[in-house]
């Protein structure tokens, strides 16, 4: 287990170094132009990227060794941050702060590109856990690799802030490439007893090529499998809405230091989540408890912005940080048992692409939305009217309502999902292997 406990701390500090990027950008973006549009647009570049890439990403996972994935991945995020400092610099003065500006659109565009080119790590790790950690521990292990991404989370969002505080996207690029070159350097050193490219052996062998058609028929032998994939998919279509919204709510509330310190504190629900699953496990039927999670997330969801409230926020953030590692390990652990190790690499990026897929068009309409149309129907309109006096109004609640709303609609998908053929069929498949 000593490799896998070196990875996932070669992974904690990567997905720091990614996510500070992520998370101080929007601070950014939305501090120097105070606008939901382009924090949408930021969401929607980062989720186009990802479901495009997902596919790419999974077989280049299973067509090279996993480490050598990994070291590519921080090496593409070394250049392209690099890039984006140099953009920065030599943008013409208050350019990048203008969103009707090419300047603003290519940063983002090539600090995003960072950011994404980690997604390979996200890819590889999962596979990882098949190759290293025993079948009747890999719930657990997986349950570690949430709490790798809670400590994540936690550093992260108390970084990002005070580093867009002191020295805005400069001190934060300066300080990815410092990070991504550690993580490099450590990765390098670290000794994986790994199988050859797998894609060369097995009746599962496939081209060294983007092989979309043989994945699909993969998951098509496993009843259910899609069912869980689009679900997920479902998901984070409603999902997008939080990645645009969330931050531009909370720093409506309030200074985005305090925004940052709140998510880290927060982001201690990851932390405690994954040492329980590390402990416990997810129970006999991992697919059950995901559902489980899904649906009391949800409901939170319904309820966590009713009143402007600093406090209903963190509470619901909180038991939403906290169930998410459950959804995570439970769906990683049913791909790893019912998925051939010598695809699960092209199952993971093709997941990752399909259940991506819908949270781009959240993303992208959402901001315009709720910009130009909730947030007037809540300021001066018709919903101010007839709920203000209750609910609130302005642009703050104009957001919270469309989180209320997004939090019904997932209540109502997970009870039918629940109900549903393909959850029982793919609950026995699990149980068969």
């Amino acid at each position: 287990m000593t490799p896998f406990h070196h990875l996932l701390a070669n992974n904690l500090v990567a997905n720091v170094t990614n996510f500070t990027v992520w998370f101080a950008l929007t601070f950014y973006v939305y501090l120097e132009t105070k606008s939901v549009f382009a924090t949408g647009m930021i969401a929607g570049v980062y989720l186009v990227l990802t479901a495009g890439c997902g596919f790419w990403f999974g077989s280049l996972v299973d067509h090279h060794r996993k480490k050598t994935a990994m070291l590519g991945s921080s090496v593409a995020s070394f250049g392209l941050y690099a890039l984006a400092l140099l953009a920065h610099e030599l943008a013409p003065e208050g350019a990048i702060a203008d969103v009707g500006r090419p300047w603003l659109w290519l940063f983002i565009g090539l600090t995003m590109l960072g950011v994404i080119a980690g997604n390979v790590r996200s890819v590889a790790l999962p596979t990882l856990v098949t190759i290293l950690v025993p079948e009747d521990r890999r719930d657990k292990a997986n349950g570690l690799v949430g709490m790798v991404t809670g400590v994540g989370f936690l550093t992260t969002s108390v970084i990002s802030g005070f580093l867009v505080a002191w020295g805005g996207m400069f001190f934060t690029l300066v300080f990815a490439l410092a990070f991504t070159l550690a993580a490099f350097a450590h990765l390098a050193a670290v000794r994986v007893d790994e199988p050859r490219a797998s894609a060369e052996a097995g009746e599962h062998a496939a081209p060294r090529r983007v092989d979309i058609a043989g994945t699909v028929k993969v998951i098509a032998g496993v009843p259910g499998l899609f069912a869980l994939i689009l679900f997920a998919c479902f998901n984070n279509f409603l999902g997008g809405i939080f990645m645009a919204l969330l931050d531009a709510y909370g720093l409506s509330l309030v200074s985005v230091q305090a925004w940052g310190l709140l998510f880290g504190v927060l982001s201690t629900a990851f932390i405690l989540s994954g040492i329980v699953i590390s402990k416990t496990g997810l129970g006999p039927s991992p697919l059950r408890t995901l559902l489980l999670v899904n649906l009391i997330t949800w409901a939170v969801c319904c309820v966590f912005t009713l009143q402007s409230s600093i406090w209903l926020l963190a509470g619901g953030c909180f038991v939403w940080m906290l169930l998410g590692p459950y959804a995570e390990a439970a769906e990683q652990t049913t791909l790893q048992k019912v998925v051939p190790l010598e695809r699960q690499g092209r199952v993971f990026g093709f997941a990752q692409s399909v259940e991506q897929a819908a949270s781009p068009l959240t993303a992208f309409l959402i901001g315009p939305l709720t910009q130009f149309v909730v947030i007037p129907f809540m300021t001066n309109g018709a919903g101010a009217v007839a709920i203000g006096d209750w609910f609130g109004r302005g642009a703050d609640r104009g957001i919270a309502l469309v989180f209320t709303a997004a939090g019904v609609v997932g209540v109502l998908a997970t009870i039918a999902a629940f109900n549903s053929r393909p959850y029982r069929q793919l609950k026995a498949a699990y149980a068969a292997g």
